[in-house]
């Protein structure tokens, strides 16, 4: 079924794993697909047979990625609502050996609790919800945190740095948000909710953005960042300034990017009329979307992605596709 060939585009799904619950993390190592669910385990299939890596604790399906050597980390969010105490191994960041007890390389929520957001608009600015994760070429692992707002490294020992922070951007609150919100066409700040994180074929890091209350159709941006960047600003007043520079706009509620061949960036949006509109009872369509790196954009298999939630490329350029998060699903091959 993973068969080596040309990257294909277009709009058929083709199944690789089935009767899912809640998949979403996918990462791809050699022939391999591996991805995430809902009770916290991670499985990797070739097409014929397929394994558990491990398992962290659930409630929301962990984001995953493999790294050069075949090792496999998987990263829980924050679980629960918003404010309430973290449960034991959530917003952790896990590395898994097949046969063993997944080994815990840090502790995202401790030390964010000492690196508070100074951009914060809402919730404490100690807040911790890790929500994407990319292996590196170098044993790190990148984390990008969704409460946090910003973009960590953590080394093998567990040692972590900030490489850059995302700033609130300006937005204009859109119809249809009842009463209880401000009228529409009300211009207020929101916050970037850094949701996923990939390397670029030109090795420069990217991070995608859902966009917080009020959730704003086409606000959703994706930030270019220098390798190796300590503390740099993401920010959309100035977005071409130092070492965090946006590379696109015009997205909505993106939850995950996955870095391909020549220049091409995968952009999965939750929902295309942002995750707010879809708590509200809208819609649950999302996208899929290849931007190239001229900036063109095409989205594959519109229309049948419902809350889609992650996305890989393999080394042969073919594209993986997660959906829904919530409830039955399965991964795809996009062909």
């Amino acid at each position: 079924m993973l068969v080596a060939g040309p990257a294909e585009a277009g709009g058929v799904l083709k199944p690789v794993a089935t009767n899912l619950n809640g998949p979403r993390g996918v990462a791809t190592y050699g022939h391999k697909v591996i991805y995430g669910v809902t009770d916290g385990s991670v499985y990797a299939t070739d097409g014929h047979k397929t394994w558990k890596l491990g398992q962290v604790p659930g409630g929301f399906p962990p984001a995953v990625d493999t790294n050069r050597w075949g090792t496999t980390y998987a990263l829980t969010s924050a679980g629960g609502e918003p404010g309430q105490p973290i449960p034991p191994g959530g917003a952790s960041l896990f590395r898994l050996r097949p046969g063993k007890s997944p080994v815990v390389v840090a502790n995202i929520a401790k030390y964010q609790a000492k690196d508070p957001d100074p951009y914060n608009l809402a919730d404490p600015p100690t807040e911790s919800n890790p929500f994407g994760v990319a292996a590196l070429k170098d044993g790190t692992v990148l984390v990008a945190d969704a409460a946090g707002n910003d973009l960590l490294r953590v080394w093998p020992n567990g040692k972590i740095k900030t490489v850059a922070r995302l700033k609130p951007r300006v937005v204009k609150v859109p119809a249809g948000l009842g009463p209880d919100a401000p009228p529409a066409g009300t211009k207020m700040p929101s916050e970037a909710v850094a949701t996923s994180v990939t390397v670029g074929s030109d090795g420069y890091w990217y991070v995608g953005e859902l966009r917080g209350f009020p959730a704003t159709k086409g606000t959703s941006q994706i930030w270019r960042i220098k390798p190796g960047s300590v503390n740099a600003v993401c920010d959309p007043v100035k977005p071409w300034k130092g070492n965090c520079k946006r590379y696109a706009d015009g997205y909505t509620s993106i939850v995950d990017l996955a870095g391909g061949p020549h220049g091409k960036l995968a952009v999965v949006q939750l929902a295309r009329d942002s995750w707010l509109k879809f708590e509200m009872g809208g819609s649950p369509i999302g996208s899929l979307i290849v931007q190239d790196k001229w900036g063109h954009r095409k989205e594959l298999a519109r229309g049948k992605l419902n809350l889609p939630g992650g996305v890989a490329y393999n080394r042969w350029g073919q594209l993986f596709v997660s959906s829904p998060v919530f409830g039955p699903g399965a991964v795809y091959r996009v062909k």
